[in-house]
């Protein structure tokens, strides 16, 4: 379809010298319009702007003026859908106005760029302009022909050309090339695509693309040739490029891309690098059609180099403030080191860091690397550029639709008017994701510099995205003592967009069932100060031996932060507990003390938290320690103290290795026992691959768990890559879980007559078990599943292989 623009100007040569306005073609093929059969010769034509008439002399051409003309009213012809005044409008000028002929081609040029029209004619007639249009058609539809590997509905993205949207030659074509391209990255490099119109009335048409797939291109071999130090089974793990197999039905990237293999070309210059061979290059990378022209073999030269180490280390910079010998001991990198890449620009941003810290905000940080061929050594100079200080204007908090203002800028260390610091804003962007009210992935939580009107001053954008935070959870597992348990629970942890947690929760098994409901409230009284009051009721009931314990009561807690890192929670809490037996006598046996007991207590924990991330931790340790103490009134009396640890160290993505420790003590006073309802109880979650209660004391001739006053718990954790997309939210971990516990009371295994109950056992020996841990992100919530097997155990420990929970967010 030809596309051409003319500018004519219908008068008669009387009138153009009457006028002094010469006629003169704009055509998109720079063609002029023929003159009429009967039309006499034309007079010579004054040059266009920058020609030269032929036989004028040089002065003459030079001094020629330029020719103009009058618009006393525009007339509009030829349009159908778009009105003139419209039309009018987008002109570069209006009626009672002088135009010459570079205006004129502009407003040609003008109206073409709206692509509305498909052709523009302008011609005078005395004082009158007469443009002349020819609309652009409509496109009815869009169809795709001849498809099989793509969809219409990916084509369909993929394309900028639209029903209802105007026709242009330049926009079909732009179209054409993208889905020639999309075919390309698919593998089909023969992939041809032709448009074709179909003419409908009222300027209308149908855009058909008929596309030829051609046969798809893949993968022969992956080659690599010129390596020494790394074999090719290693480096075909390090390209995205893969050989084609008639297995990997779900694969893309078994075919030839050329965009693929620049990027694979990347890859191997970063793993190379980043083992120290800092000259190595990737010479060549050829892609060949095998002789049946269906597939290609993929050849990468390289050149490996020598290994480099770390050189000098030197941090120059031009402020007094920021010292070098300060700024040295902010990189990890040290002479001697192996060469790595990314370690310079971990360094570049632990740098950056460190001057965010102290207050600069915009600081210029430039490494540059100098190798020594002789030594084999990188020397680094790091050149460290410094703006003035910064200081914050306004925080602005975006994105919250339930959560309050004020709820996430109470969790930011800065505030407006501070100096810039850019380690406290990273850390209360680690607190804001911390509460647990926004997405957990990088788009949660995100705090940003944006320009401020103020000289010398910044505003901070703290942007979140908010998930659910009520939650439904369910747990369920099987016991051969309790059948089946089933744990329900529902909380929200930011009731009213306040960030107040509520939390009520129901067990029931055959043994035991329990409610519980607690309130806490972070910001007491809008001060730092955490307040909340919990209430709970449960029984426990053994069938077959007529034991059972009914307990309520209550507590109240109040938490304050010491500074970043520590926190001091204080508590009180009331028990009652009522203990049965089918006979009184036992009560001075096995449990030592029945009927109804008031257990108040006072407590504290201490916590201890240098994780670098609260959610998703891959650095760093926490610590804390818990106390109470039984006897301020109430019948018994002990003190009761509780260890608990974390450490992370991540080795990559999806490889972190977590370590927890749990031990815990309690001590009669006063010459008491320590009744059952006080005793740890290990096991389920707290030590897989025994049920709960399934492990220690526990009297042989009833079966049931009798508890201990002493237990020490360690588990490991290993996360492993399982090669599936993060999408599927499927995280894996192998873990190994080793524990003890034991210590009950001397008083307690013996029987009514005073002798020795051998059916008592209480051996504190270690229990160990391993597995694997699957949890997924289920549509329906967070999953976990456990699957264990037991490597340690006393003969009559309870022993749980799998064991599943389940939540669900609302």
């Amino acid at each position: 379809m030809t596309f051409t623009r003319s500018l004519t100007l219908g008068v008669s040569v009387l009138a153009l010298s009457h006028l002094g306005l010469l006629a003169t073609g704009a055509h998109a093929q720079d063609a002029q319009t023929p003159p009429a059969p009967d039309a006499p010769p034309p007079a010579a034509a004054a040059p266009a702007a920058g020609e030269a008439a032929p036989d004028a002399p040089q002065a003459e051409q030079q001094a020629a003026p330029e020719q103009t003309a009058y618009v006393d009213h525009i007339v509009i012809s030829g349009n159908e859908r778009i009105d003139s005044q419209t039309i009018i409008s987008y002109l570069p000028f209006q009626p009672g106005v002088t135009v010459d002929s570079q205006l004129i081609d502009l407003a040609v040029k003008t109206l073409y760029r709206t692509d509305l029209f498909s052709d523009v004619q302008i011609a005078m007639n005395g004082n009158e302009m007469v443009v002349t249009v020819v609309e652009s058609p409509i496109i009815n539809q869009v169809v795709f022909e001849g498809n099989h590997a793509m969809t219409k509905d990916k084509l369909r993205d993929e394309v900028q050309i639209r029903p209802r949207g105007v026709f242009t030659k330049a926009k079909v074509q732009e179209d054409v090339q993208r889905i020639i391209e999309l075919y390309r990255k698919g593998g089909r490099i023969a992939a041809t695509v032709t448009p074709k119109i179909v003419e409908l009335p009222q300027k209308r048409v149908d855009l058909i693309f008929e596309i030829n797939e051609g046969p798809k291109t893949g993968v022969s071999t992956v080659n690599f040739i010129g390596n020494h130090a790394i074999p090719d089974s290693e480096l075909q793990g390090v390209v995205v490029t893969k050989k084609s197999l008639w297995w990997k039905f779900f694969s893309s990237n078994d075919n030839y891309d050329p965009d693929r293999m620049d990027y694979d070309r990347e890859q191997l210059r970063k793993y190379y690098t980043n083992r120290g061979y800092y000259d190595f290059r990737v010479i060549s990378a050829v892609a060949e059609l095998t002789p049946d022209r269906k597939d290609f073999a993929i050849s990468y030269t390289l050149d490996e180099g020598e290994k480099y180490n770390f050189g000098r280390i030197t941090i120059k910079t031009d402020n007094d403030k920021l010292k070098a010998e300060n700024l040295q001991r902010a990189i990890s990198i040290r002479p001697g080191q192996l060469y790595e890449s990314d370690r310079v620009q971990k360094a570049v941003d632990d740098l950056t860091f460190a001057a965010g810290a102290a207050g600069y905000a915009f600081v210029d940080i430039r490494p540059s690397e100098e190798p020594d061929p002789n030594t084999h050594n990188v020397n680094l100079v790091f050149n460290v550029h410094e703006g003035a200080r910064v200081y914050i204007d306004k925080i602005n908090i975006v994105g919250n639709t339930q959560t309050l203002d004020k709820v996430i800028r109470r969790q930011m260390l800065v505030s407006e008017g501070d100096a810039y610091n850019k380690a406290l804003i990273e850390r209360s962007k680690m607190y804001v994701r911390g509460m647990g009210y926004f997405k957990q992935d990088d788009t949660g939580v995100a705090i940003t510099e944006k320009p401020s009107n103020v000289p010398g001053k910044t505003n901070i954008e703290v942007a979140v995205q908010e998930q659910p935070t009520g939650e439904l959870s369910f747990g369920a597992g099987f016991s051969s003592v309790q059948k089946f348990i089933l744990d329900i629970s529902i909380a929200q942890q930011n009731f009213r967009g306040t960030g107040q947690q509520v939390r009520a929760r129901v067990q029931t098994g055959s043994i035991q069932k329990t409610i519980d409901f607690s309130f806490t409230e972070p910001h007491f009284m809008d001060r730092d100060v955490s307040a909340g009051f919990s209430l709970f009721k449960s029984s426990y009931e053994y069938s077959g031996v007529d034991y059972s314990t009914d307990s309520w009561g209550g507590g109240l807690n109040l938490g304050y932060s010491l500074n970043g890192f520590s926190s001091l929670r204080l508590r009180y809490n009331f028990r009652s507990d009522d203990i049965t037996y089918s006979s009184s006598s036992d009560c001075n046996g096995l449990l030592y003390s029945c009927g109804t007991g008031i257990t108040s207590s006072v407590g504290y924990s201490l916590a201890f938290d240098r994780r670098n991330d609260y959610v998703q931790a891959t650095r760093g340790w926490s610590f804390t320690l818990r106390q109470d103490f039984a006897g301020l009134g109430g019948d018994v009396k002990y003190v009761s103290t509780e260890l608990e640890g974390h450490w992370y160290h991540g080795f990559k993505k999806d490889m972190i290795l977590h370590l927890a420790g749990t031990a815990g003590s309690i001590t009669p006073l006063a010459g008491d026992a320590v009744r059952i309802n006080d005793r740890f109880f290990k096991g389920g979650d707290s030590m897989r691959g025994f049920e709960y209660a399934g492990m220690g004391p526990r009297d042989t001739s009833s079966g049931y768990a009798l508890g201990g006053q002493n237990y020490a718990i360690l588990s490991t954790e290993l996360g492993i890559p399982n090669g599936l997309p993060d999408q599927y939210g499927l995280k894996t971990a192998l873990f190994l879980d080793l524990g003890t516990l034991g210590g009950v009371d001397d008083r307690l295994k013996v029987d009514s007559s005073g002798q020795p109950d051998t059916s008592i056992v209480d051996d504190m020996s270690l229990r160990a078990s391993a597995g694997i841990t699957i949890r997924w992100k289920s549509p329906m919530g967070p999953v976990q599943f456990d699957l264990s097997q037991v490597l340690s155990k006393e003969s009559y420990d309870k022993v749980e292989n799998f064991r599943f929970s389940q939540s669900t967010q609302f």
